[in-house]
């Protein structure tokens, strides 16, 4: 039960966070894939965000006239685009996330570095079961609505 209302309450951050930079959630959510992931194709994004590659180009075009991205050639296919985060070097991206960061450092400075290396080993592998679950998910419920 702590887990699932850790993912609540992150989800409602990230809520929160969005309606602040005055982004769509699937935008946010598209700025902190890019985070994680770094540079990407459109395509490899519409999979990670389980939207249409329809929506993702919508999406990167909101995200880039914002400034939070900007579209480059893919050097190896002409035929995809890489979508570059360029939302770090914004000052609203880091003033929203600076009091989590502080927050989580000073819980963070709690622990011991054994404890922390723990947590971070358990966050990690829970974020793979997360991952592994999506795609059941996502898997299941095209099975379900084909005909």
């Amino acid at each position: 039960m702590r887990m699932r209302g850790l993912g609540n309450r992150t989800v409602l951050y990230q809520q929160c966070a969005a309606s602040c930079l005055g982004l769509y959630n699937n935008d946010f959510l598209a700025v902190d894939i890019l985070h994680e992931k770094g540079p990407i194709t459109a395509g490899q994004l519409s999979k990670l965000t389980g939207l249409t590659t329809g929506s993702v180009t919508a999406l990167i075009d909101r995200l880039e006239n914002n400034g939070y991205v900007r579209r480059q050639n893919d050097p190896n296919d002409r035929r995809k685009v890489i979508i570059v985060p360029l939302y770090e070097q914004k000052e609203e991206v880091s003033s929203t996330y600076l009091p989590l960061h502080t927050a989580m450092v000073k819980l963070a400075s709690s622990y011991t570095d054994e404890e922390l290396e723990l947590i971070s080993t358990f966050l990690g592998k829970a974020s793979e079961v997360l991952e592994e679950q999506i795609q059941y998910l996502h898997s299941n419920a095209r099975s379900k609505f084909s005909p």
